[in-house]
């Protein structure tokens, strides 16, 4: 039977790879932008979001990063970034969210004059706001944030020291977002080494830009327990996608012996030529062999996608409502929270999929 579109809207679900800075509303955009004199292409919230879809599906990584200048403009101030998050929050539970991680890079709300650690406090005040806001609404919802360090930038040793140093409330863990290729982890060892001393979870984008090398260094140097999209991976396995039998490469290997969570997102994947297109996406095959793949957003604007919608795409693409719980499974036992936590969460994704 196929899931109808309020079934799948009903179904509890669990994003690990959300942007703060690429999930905005278009109005809440048009809105703040205006207040300070910031130029959009349209101040018409649908033309907008059509726009930042084009520039995304363009194949022009110039025009694909364009919304990001916009978004980050407005994120400068306290009030902003706390009502930001609170909103981000307040879709996502509506959208049937019940666990989100959101990411930010602190390093790019500083221009307006906030220290980094007034950039976190102002992010999670308005997670906290957002998870009272939902509530009210009737929509459970749990959400934390991670915290970015720029790759292509050289303030991952501060951001590292600034995640430690908020772990628990405000930060559940550490990744580094930005242009992957030219920028692997090791060119912010010491920063990984910093928190493999502290303990503290990591993900790391890798696998979207760059190859299986990018992935390798990942897990190994970064140790990352979670990769951020991570679909390329499937450049280390020699006969992937053929009738033949799959011969895994060392890197590969790790991941699906480990079960280091994919946190694929179709529609951005496809955007970012990671994937070809949804119903060709290397995530149907990773999921086939055994890896530990999950379903997320990615930017939410940006992409002009839901958790719901992406659900959709892949039902679209063959999946089944037994291969959208196993993969919200995942994601919950992913999540960078402790055991027992997980365990809560997984059992509501259980319950929640049997009512």
């Amino acid at each position: 039977m196929t899931l109808t579109t309020p079934q799948i809207l009903a179904l509890p679900k669990v994003v690990l790879h959300d942007h703060l800075d690429g999930g905005l509303r278009p109005s809440t955009l048009i809105e703040l932008a205006g207040e300070i004199g910031h130029e959009l292409p349209s101040t018409d919230p649908d033309e907008l979001q059509q726009l930042f879809v084009e520039n995304a599906n363009s194949g022009d990584l110039v025009r694909y990063l364009e919304a990001f200048a916009h978004t980050t403009a407005v994120m400068q101030t306290a009030p902003n970034l706390t009502r930001i998050a609170r909103e981000a929050v307040v879709d996502l539970a509506a959208d049937g969210v019940v666990y989100a991680e959101l990411r930010y890079a602190p390093e790019q709300h500083v221009a307006g004059g906030l220290t980094l650690q007034e950039v976190v406090e102002a992010v999670q005040a308005g997670i906290e706001e957002g998870v009272a806001e939902a509530a009210e609404a009737g929509h459970g919802i749990r959400a934390a944030a991670l915290l970015d360090a720029m790759r292509h930038l050289d303030r991952s040793y501060e951001i590292a020291e600034l995640a430690i140093a908020n772990r628990g409330r405000c930060c559940v863990g550490f990744d580094i977002a930005g242009p992957e290729l030219g920028f692997p982890p090791s060119k912010h060892r010491e920063a990984f080494q910093l928190l493999r001393e502290n303990h503290m979870p990591v993900t790391i984008h890798a696998g979207e830009a760059d190859g299986a090398a990018s992935v390798g260094e990942a897990l190994g140097l970064g140790s990352a327990r979670r990769l951020g999209h991570g679909v390329r991976i499937h450049e280390d396995i020699e006969n992937f996608g053929t009738e033949e039998e799959p011969v895994f490469g060392v890197i590969a290997q790790h991941a699906l012996d480990e079960q280091i969570p994919l946190e694929c997102s179709p529609t951005s994947n496809v955007h970012t030529a990671a994937a070809t297109s949804i119903e060709d996406h290397p995530m149907h095959e990773l999921r086939d062999l055994g890896f530990a793949v999950t379903i997320n957003t990615d930017n939410r604007l940006v992409s002009g996608v839901s958790m719901s919608g992406e659900f959709e795409a892949l039902v679209g693409a063959g999946w089944t409502k037994e291969d959208l719980f196993e993969a919200t499974l995942v994601a919950a036992w992913g999540a960078f929270l402790p055991y027992h936590e997980r365990a809560d969460l997984a059992e509501g994704i259980v319950e929640g999929y049997e009512a």
